[in-house]
């Protein structure tokens, strides 16, 4: 199994730490407003990491977080907290806005089909972990305090600039004008104190004052304590790389001088409309929950997101989700069509070969989608398809299993139209049968004839 890692710049063989057992940390979201659909991606991507390790045998342990306190408007340490924006906004405390956010990101993810997650830590239940390993990077001698603050001094640490590939100085920067208590402008906070937004609802006791921690640390600390000081795989959007990830790296080898403390990361990009990335700083984003408004089912995203390689650039427009909509559907009435059969199952197809290949290539989903129809499109018998399908269905996520016709509310004309041609069938007229499907269509519905009966479904 062939995975990209940021860190190389280059296609590596997985193979896990230790005991057949893939331990992998995802950035999770800053709940101080609903995950938009741009968000929503870089999860499904992780998901699908997750899905191809199961496939292939591994033992996967899975950590995501959730960052309810400490994350800034800007990835560095400027801006205002987001936390308190969305307290601000929504006329609510910060504590109230991080649980209503936090159980609106569960929801989108189990619309989305992701699987458990083996612990989604939230970073206010550890700041504990997060001053144990500040006090670490302070006896290793990696910070300095000023203006009360707690910060790390990225000089110290060599290897700063290379999973970004950043330039030696920073010219592309100018954060010390907005602290002037760093030395370096890429030099970020540890830990905040009072001398920074006095109406923060969120502070503890510390030995550097009565504050509140930064957000870089909290990823740190919370991977380290459920998956220890060296793992497999780090994930995230790529808009973590050249900060977040940058920063985590840098205090994590650090605190546990050791490197690598991360073998593999990996990151999905942007979503971007029009020539936009998808960002909440407008205020105006598309989440999940005004997808399912306008009528769609959050798997026509999902079978979205796969069309495309999750290192590649996404557009998103209604017209190519529409598209995905009514492919998925077409998928459905497939998989109804060969569940129901009582043909004859068999043997692994050639298919499986393929399809595993695929994804065992740096997680190729449009070659690995492209297998699935292959198959449904084959001469195999309905049964083989349909269990063939329900194996590929372990990475792809669609609800395969689950899939059936949708009850739907029969029209009286149309129940008529329905009982004259039944009519016309059991008399043998089947020209005037046909003309009687045809009415029926242009009222929006498709009759089919199976040995059941006529079945009905919209256009």
């Amino acid at each position: 199994m062939k995975l990209y890692n940021t860190r190389t710049r280059k296609e590596e063989v997985f193979s896990p730490i230790a005991d057949n057992t893939a331990k992998i940390y995802s950035c999770g979201p800053t709940v101080y407003h609903y995950a938009h659909i741009g968000n929503l991606r870089s999860f499904v991507f992780a998901d699908l990491l997750k899905r191809a390790l199961l496939y292939n045998n591994y033992q996967v342990e899975h950590v995501m977080n959730i960052t309810d306190v400490g994350h800034l408007t800007s990835d560095a340490d400027e801006g205002e907290d987001k936390m308190l924006k969305g307290a601000k906004r929504e006329k609510k405390t910060v504590w109230q806005i991080a649980e209503y956010y936090t159980n609106a990101f569960k929801k989108d993810i189990q619309n989305l089909n992701l699987l458990p997650f083996t612990q989604m830590p939230k970073a206010t239940d550890h700041i504990q972990e997060m001053i144990d390993l500040n006090k670490k990077l302070e006896a290793n001698g990696y910070t300095y305090t000023a203006n009360g603050n707690l910060y790390f001094n990225t000089e110290k640490f060599k290897d700063y600039t290379k999973l970004a590939k950043l330039p030696s100085a920073d010219t592309a920067q100018s954060r010390v004008e907005e602290d002037q208590g760093k030395k370096n402008p890429r030099d970020f906070v540890l830990w905040f104190t009072k001398s920074k937004f006095d109406d923060q609802e969120m502070k503890w006791d510390s030995p550097w004052g009565v504050g509140y921690p930064g957000w870089h640390i909290e990823c740190s600390a919370m991977s380290i304590k459920y998956l220890g000081e060296h793992f497999d795989i780090h994930t995230g959007g790529i808009d973590h790389i050249p900060v977040h990830h940058t920063n985590e790296l840098a205090q994590s080898e650090c605190a546990c001088q050791s490197s690598p403390w991360v073998n593999f990361w990996m990151h999905s990009n942007f979503l971007k409309t029009s020539n936009e990335k998808m960002s909440k700083s407008s205020g105006d984003f598309l989440t999940l929950q005004s997808l399912i408004n306008k009528g769609y089912n959050p798997l026509h995203y999902r079978y979205f997101l796969l069309t495309a390689h999750y290192r590649q650039e996404l557009t998103f427009t209604f017209e190519a989700l529409d598209a995905a909509k009514n492919t998925y559907e077409r998928l459905k009435n497939k998989i109804i069509q060969f569940k129901e059969s009582d043909s004859e199952s068999g043997s692994p197809t050639p298919y499986h070969e393929e399809f595993k290949e695929a994804i065992n290539n740096d997680l190729n989903m449009p070659k690995a989608i492209a297998s699935l129809w292959k198959v449904l499109d084959s001469d195999l018998s309905a049964q083989l398809k349909y269990q063939t399908a329900l194996d590929f269905d372990k990475i792809l996520g669609l609800d395969i299993e689950n899939m059936k016709e949708e009850q739907i509310t029969i029209p009286s004309e149309v129940q008529t139209l329905l009982d004259q041609r039944q009519t016309a069938r059991v008399g043998k007229d089947y020209a005037q049968s046909d003309k009687l499907r045809d009415q029926i269509k242009e009222l929006g519905f498709i009759v089919k004839d199976t040995k059941d009966g006529q079945k009905l479904s919209k256009e």
